[in-house]
């Protein structure tokens, strides 16, 4: 059955789309997510734009560096996002048990990784108390992001418009949180809390979102056998998110001990940009993922036609995104973050360039998760690892900001496509990578 928005689009679009539902679910699932990233990338950038402006290079190179660190250090069960929404996919009945187990999961590994942040800051900086306290209050939203199981139920049925109404209400009250906390010169700490404020609020509206779909959270059971099943099988995915976090942020703190604050806080716009621009392909790769689990049950060259779809999108995106920016970049950045972060134009240049390889990386990372390959993922990714941070080791104390951005162009191009050719199960997904970043065809 159409769904009524095809309706306003133009003919030739709507002959294209009527007919077939599974695509208008996944484009109008898409749609949900860009209303929230754009509302991210709008509001969220301007608002953003006077944070930086009001900290300056040093406090939010300091803050910046905080971030990154918690985000290490939390990131042990992120393996877990595409293995529940795959069980879900493939077994509705088991939605409470796979949707409780991944929760105490969750949980339990949010408040070890709290004590372990605190007693890794104290040991890495021993004599910054500003550090210790910007960390302790950032890695609270950690316990938070176990309501976030919530969200996976939401992609399994693609459904993510709820998911986006509860974050991006919590990311309002937030953007507004913040342009309070410049008006009254509030400190550093206090921009901190209104991180840790974004989780918790938007953690509360998924659970709301959840109650106003006919959920229960109180139907939820954890069970020791699904447990077990869920780090049976992610534990790859797991070590994989680590490493891939690692080195997508390893660059910012040594940046931080190596430079300094004021060139993290330079080098943090460029990534802040960057990131942001992001959004369209991550809206899509959470779209289509169900689509292609599906795929696979059809026929294996079914499945393959949508994987060769899927990294088509994933390139055409970043070309949309890295050439504008290309031109752009140099007046645009001093225009909105003032003079102090001029220097970040260059490495935005680079760092947008770069998205096209972190796009094909993620869509091959499910393509991984979907044939069980997930510890050739790990594998892949542990090396690209190793790769970045020797490269910011020789890099960044003589190029800085532009040292890191130049090793991790070079990393994520060969995690995502160099390694396609140096292991046998990932010779004709690297074949379908060469095709895209030549000739990415949609249709």
């Amino acid at each position: 059955m159409d769904q009524g928005w095809t309706r306003y689009l133009p003919a030739p679009l709507r002959r294209r789309v009527e007919g077939h539902p599974a695509l208008q679910r996944v484009i109008g699932n898409t749609g949900w997510l860009f209303v929230d990233n754009i509302l991210r990338m709008g509001v969220g950038l301007l608002v953003s734009i006077w944070v930086t402006r009001y900290l300056g290079p040093e406090q939010f190179g300091l803050l910046s560096y905080t971030t990154a660190f918690v985000m290490l250090f939390s990131s042990a069960l992120l393996g877990l996002d595409s293995i529940v929404v795959r069980n879900i996919v493939r077994n509705p009945l088991c939605r409470d048990e796979v949707l409780g187990s991944a929760f105490v999961l969750k949980l339990a590994g949010g408040i070890a990784a709290f004590f372990v942040m605190l007693a890794a800051i104290t040991i890495i900086r021993p004599g910054d108390p500003t550090s210790r306290l910007l960390v302790g209050i950032t890695a609270i939203g950690t316990l938070f992001q176990s309501v976030g199981v919530i969200d996976f139920w939401f992609q399994s049925q693609v459904r993510s418009k709820y998911s986006a109404y509860a974050r991006s209400i919590a990311y309002l009250l937030t953007c507004t949180a913040k342009i309070a906390l410049i008006a009254i010169h509030a400190p550093l700490a206090a921009f901190a809390w209104a991180g840790v404020a974004d989780i918790a609020l938007g953690s509360f509206g998924l659970a709301v979102a959840y109650r106003a779909t006919g959920q229960k959270i109180t139907a939820w059971r954890a069970t020791r056998a699904m447990a077990k099943e869920l780090l049976r099988d992610s534990w790859p995915l797991m070590f994989t998110e680590i490493v891939m976090l690692v080195y997508m942020r390893i660059d910012k703190i040594m940046i931080g001990e190596m430079v300094g604050n004021a060139e993290l806080g330079i080098y943090s716009v460029a990534t802040l940009i960057a990131e942001a621009l992001y959004f369209i392909p991550t809206a899509l790769a959470t779209s289509i993922f169900p689509g292609v689990v599906a795929a696979r049950e059809v026929s294996e060259e079914y499945f393959h036609e949508r994987l060769q779809q899927y990294y088509n999108l994933m390139v055409l995106f970043a070309y949309l995104v890295a050439v504008p920016i290309t031109f752009l970049a140099g007046g645009l950045v001093p225009l909105m973050f003032g003079a102090a972060y001029t220097r970040a134009a260059p490495m935005l240049v680079g760092l947008v360039w770069a998205g096209i390889f972190i796009n094909l990386a993620i869509a091959r990372g499910h393509y991984l998760t979907v044939m069980n390959l997930t510890r050739l993922n790990f594998v892949t990714d542990l090396l690209g690892c190793l790769l970045n941070v020797a490269l910011n080791f020789f890099l960044i104390p003589r190029y800085g900001g532009m040292g890191a951005m130049a090793a991790s162009c070079v990393s994520y191009w060969f995690v995502a496509h160099g390694t396609c050719f140096a292991f046998k199960d990932l010779s004709r997904t690297g074949a379908m990578m060469n095709r895209a970043i030549f000739y990415p065809k949609v249709w």
